[in-house]
C-alpha cells in the first residue's frame, strides 16, 4: 500500500499508461466485475480505455503520485442519449479502501454535472461487487433494475447486473 495521505484525482495522460494498465490487466484477470476478455490485448485495451474528448480519462494518485485507480467517462449512447453520461472505474485490489474509488466517483459526477449531463447511468454493475454498489449508492445512484444472470462470475456462476442510475439535473 502506497504511503497514506490525500487522493488527488487528475486527467490522465498517454504518459499514465503504464500505471494504468496494470489496474485494467488484474481486473480482467479476476473476471468478477468487468465483463471482458480475462486475457485482454494491451493495445486494444489502450485504444478503448483513452477516451478522445468530449470524454475523459483520469487517474487517482497517492501523495507519492502512484497511480491507485483510473476511470473514463464519456456519452452514454450517441445522439439521442448522449445527454446521459456513463464510464468506468477501476481501482488497485491492494488500494482498495482508501477511497481512491470514492474520489474518481465523485469527480466522475463533478465532469458530468460540469460537462452538462442530465445523469449518469452504469450500465453493468454486478450483482456481487457489493463495494462498488455500496459505494455508488452513497454517491446518490440507485438501481433501476438487474438483468438476473447476465454475468458468468468466475466462482459464483450466473450473477445479476444492474443498471444504476444518478440524477443530475431535469429535463
Amino acid at each position: 500500500m502506497a504511503d497514506s495521505g490525500p487522493i488527488v484525482v487528475r486527467e490522465a495522460s498517454g504518459e499514465d499508461w503504464p500505471g494504468i494498465w496494470p489496474i485494467i490487466a488484474e481486473v480482467a484477470r479476476a473476471g468478477e466485475t468487468i465483463a471482458m476478455d480475462a486475457t485482454p490485448d494491451e493495445a486494444t485495451v489502450r485504444a478503448d480505455w483513452m477516451t478522445p474528448p468530449p470524454g475523459r480519462v483520469t487517474v487517482a494518485c497517492g501523495p507519492d503520485g502512484a497511480i491507485l485507480g483510473t476511470a473514463n467517462m464519456y456519452a452514454n449512447r450517441p445522439a439521442q442519449g448522449s445527454h446521459v453520461a456513463s464510464g468506468t472505474i477501476m481501482v488497485d485490489a491492494r488500494e482498495r479502501g482508501r477511497g481512491a474509488g470514492r474520489a474518481l466517483v465523485r469527480d466522475l459526477v463533478s465532469w458530468a454535472a460540469g460537462s452538462g449531463y442530465a445523469g449518469i447511468q452504469f450500465n453493468a454493475v454486478v450483482d456481487t461487487n457489493i463495494a462498488a454498489i455500496r459505494l455508488y449508492e452513497s454517491e446518490g445512484f440507485t438501481t433501476l433494475g438487474t438483468a438476473p444472470g447476465a454475468f458468468i462470475h468466475p466462482t459464483q456462476g450466473s450473477v445479476g447486473l444492474r443498471i444504476m442510475w444518478r440524477q443530475i439535473r431535469r429535463g
